[in-house]
Order: structure tokens, then C-alpha cells, then sequence
């Protein structure tokens, strides 16, 4: 019975050493103290032009900043390769939809038609928030036949 007892203290003892050297290497679990805190990395982060937290988020198609609880119409297509990456169709925000600002391409600048839509790659990332990557319009994405050796 006593060795029983002895066992189960030395793998707490063991278990809880594990988990403070791995928060001491991989800082993680308990905050860090002093300048290189999480805090005062944001703070750096805000002062390079990243977006700040709790900020507005821009619409793709017409640059409108966005309430939390308005929200861009697309269609995210299931991954091809099944990676992490997948396509994306986008048609803007009820503003530039309902006709109150412009639509335009952030790719090659052209205005779009209602029909238009944008071509984009959307990343999903574990533990961080979604990625889009704008790839053009349904125009500049369209396939060029005066510029290939096959058209003319």
C-alpha cells in the first residue's frame, strides 16, 4: 500500500514538472511577464498597419466596412484536393449589391456587372481565423483566346 502511494506522487510530481517546462519553452498556458508579453507584441503588431482587433472588416468587392452582423454573399466550393484550401465565388455586400457603391475588382480595377462575380481562394486555418486570397473577377479570370497561339 505504501508503494502504491510513493508511485502515485512521483508521476504527479513527474507530470506536473512535464507541463512547466513545456509552458517555460513553448510559452503557452502562463502568460509571460515583461516586455515580450502577447499584449505588447499586439500593441507593435496595431502600429505596423495591421488590422486591429475588433475592427470593421472591409468587403472585397466595394471596400465598405462591415458591421459584425452584416455579411458578404459568397459560395465556398468543396476542396478539389482535399486540402485545406478551397474556391470561392464572391458577389459583394448588401451595400454594393443594393447599388449604393461601386463594384469593383481588387485585382485588375474594371467595374463589375451585377452578374460579376470574384474568384478566390479560401483558406481554413486551425485556430485562427479564415483567409481569402482574391484571385480576380469572372472577367481578368476569363480564359484569354486572343492571347493564347490557338486563337486569333
Amino acid at each position: 500500500m505504501n508503494d502504491i502511494l510513493e508511485l502515485t506522487i512521483l508521476v504527479s510530481i513527474g507530470a506536473v514538472l512535464l507541463w512547466f517546462g513545456y509552458t517555460l519553452f513553448f510559452n503557452t498556458g502562463i502568460p509571460a511577464w515583461g516586455s515580450s508579453s502577447k499584449g505588447s507584441r499586439k500593441r507593435s503588431e496595431d502600429q505596423d498597419g495591421k488590422r486591429k482587433p475588433g475592427e470593421k472588416q472591409p468587403c472585397p468587392v466595394c471596400s465598405a466596412r462591415l458591421e459584425e452582423a452584416e455579411l458578404v454573399s459568397s459560395l465556398a466550393f468543396p476542396s478539389i484536393n482535399g486540402g485545406k484550401d478551397r474556391l470561392m465565388h464572391i458577389r459583394g455586400c448588401h451595400y454594393c449589391l443594393g447599388g449604393e457603391r461601386e463594384r469593383i475588382c481588387p485585382v485588375c480595377g474594371t467595374y463589375l456587372l451585377d452578374e460579376e462575380i470574384l474568384v478566390c481562394r479560401f483558406y481554413e486555418r486551425p485556430g485562427r481565423r479564415a483567409h481569402i486570397h482574391v484571385l480576380g473577377c469572372s472577367e481578368c479570370k476569363k480564359p484569354r483566346l486572343a492571347q493564347s497561339r490557338y486563337g486569333r
